[in-house]
């Protein structure tokens, strides 16, 4: 459980559970977390290992406070970074009361699950398997098949077959199965909190969300962003001023970020704008730059020029 956190004053039926969001790529782990929040906290793409860092999310329905730890996919390490991420799923395990694991239909049980719930089994962890993507499966016996599986490897809370993409058994189901894991001791953030990510932050996630969604599968994992200024004008506009640098390992990568005559930039741009300025509620000037930084995914003083610290990854 984060450390900085202390409880609020709430009442005295107030309940709490901190949950750790786990599974392997491109499982539908940030779309799941989207969809409980009621809002776009975690940014989502097709492209596996989207989500970098533990991201929070925080859903307050009533006397139940559920705040969430969204983590990296679970795959072996390639690179520094990796193991930076595969740390945050790590330790965010460590300290939570409960985990969600989420996994999509007809696919195995990897190595990774396994060892996943053999480090949960070990803290005696309450886990809640959800099996996303229902909404694309046409034989039904193929799920009941499935839940059988893994109900031989573990103890689950229980398993709940749901869509992320339709809200299929998110709200019916899933919701109620993890406020069962609250426990007393009141709420550790407000009622209208969403999210711990700040506002900086969200903004460079939503430019790096174009970039996985607009370029082929090498660039965009080798570019990070950095916001280098967000301000709010003062002159009563409403206009907010964002600078921000997307940073990649080659000089012919910052050429196709670029694009010719500037054009793909200008497309990242015009999308991410379009998604702040829904999520910060105001009008936003953003100003994109591309820098080239060699291997910065394998160098550790880039890694933390970035943002990419060990103490990121402290819960």
């Amino acid at each position: 459980m984060p450390q900085q956190e202390t409880p609020i004053m709430t009442r005295e039926e107030d309940r709490s559970a901190f949950l750790a969001i786990v599974g392997r790529p491109n499982v539908g782990k940030s779309s799941l977390l989207n969809r409980m929040i009621g809002q776009k906290v975690a940014i989502v793409s097709s492209k596996p290992q989207t989500t970098r860092t533990r991201i929070m999310g925080v859903l307050t329905e009533g006397a139940d406070q559920l705040v969430f730890l969204d983590t990296p996919g679970l795959q072996k390490p390639r690179s520094r970074l990796d193991e930076y991420m595969a740390r945050s799923v790590t330790e965010s395990v460590a300290g939570v009361d409960a985990c969600l694991l989420v996994t999509e239909v007809k696919a195995p049980v990897s190595h990774a699950d396994r060892d996943l719930l053999e480090r949960c089994r070990s803290m005696e962890l309450p886990v809640v398997l959800a099996i996303n993507k229902i909404d694309t499966l046409q034989d039904k016996s193929a799920l009941m098949e499935q839940i059988a599986l893994w109900a031989d490897l573990y103890a689950f809370e229980a398993i709940v077959p749901v869509s992320a993409q339709d809200g299929s058994g998110v709200a019916s189901d899933l919701i109620p199965e993890l406020k069962k894991l609250c426990q007393p001791g009141g709420h550790f953030f407000d009622a209208d909190t969403l999210t711990d990510q700040p506002e900086r932050v969200i903004a460079g996630e939503i430019v790096r969300e174009k970039l996985l969604r607009l370029l082929d599968k090498e660039i965009p994992h080798g570019a990070a962003v950095v916001v280098e200024r967000m301000r709010e004008r003062g002159d009563g506009s409403n206009i907010t001023d964002i600078d921000a640098t997307i940073f990649c390992e080659k000089e012919n990568h910052k050429a196709i970020l670029i694009g010719k005559g500037g054009s793909m930039l200008k497309k990242i741009g015009s999308y991410a704008r379009a998604d702040m300025e829904r999520f910060f509620g105001c009008r936003v000037n953003l100003k994109l730059w591309v820098k080239v930084k060699e291997d910065w995914r394998n160098r550790e003083a880039v890694l933390r020029t970035l943002g990419y610290d060990k103490t990121d990854f402290n819960l």
